[in-house]
């Protein structure tokens, strides 16, 4: 089996991964400073708040193991693809024989992938959310892409 012909993942990049736990610890602050406004007020036992910050950094690490080893802003199969994690991508998902053409472009100054299918529709991918070297990244694309129309390279 080729490269191609396997599943490919294309995951987060970690400055992004760790904005979304920074966010996660953000709302356990404040979450922690909410509860203890109710420890206090309602007079609840204090132990609530060592259950309440446990459960939240719980949470935070699974975020963080999620974000590193499950989720994915691409995921490249033998027929076609699908897009996690980017909102405003477009088509989310779509076949590999669907696609008409891929092309680079920079919207509002980000560089993407834009792929257009056949029927007008088009699915973006901003390249700097990927955990890949843009090159190495546009080339396991056109691999991919011509593999699932079944064209091969010119040599």
């Amino acid at each position: 089996m080729t490269e191609t012909e396997l599943p490919t993942d294309y995951r987060l990049n970690p400055s992004f991964a760790a904005r979304f736990v920074g966010l996660a610890l953000v709302a356990t602050a404040l979450l922690m400073f909410v509860g203890t406004a109710l420890v206090a007020l309602l007079d609840l036992p204090a132990d609530l708040l060592v259950i309440l910050l446990a459960l939240s950094v719980g949470g935070v690490v699974a975020l963080g193991w999620w974000l590193r080893s499950r989720a994915f802003v691409l995921h490249c199969g033998p027929q076609g693809y699908r897009v996690g994690l980017v909102r405003g991508a477009g088509t989310k998902e779509a076949r590999w024989t669907e696609v008409a053409e891929a092309v680079t472009a920079s919207p509002r100054g980000i560089p993407c992938v834009v792929l257009k299918l056949r029927d007008g529709r088009t699915t973006t991918i901003p390249v700097e959310a990927l955990a890949v070297d843009r090159e190495q990244f546009v080339r396991q694309l056109q691999r991919h892409l011509r593999r699932g129309q079944g064209t091969r390279p010119l040599r």
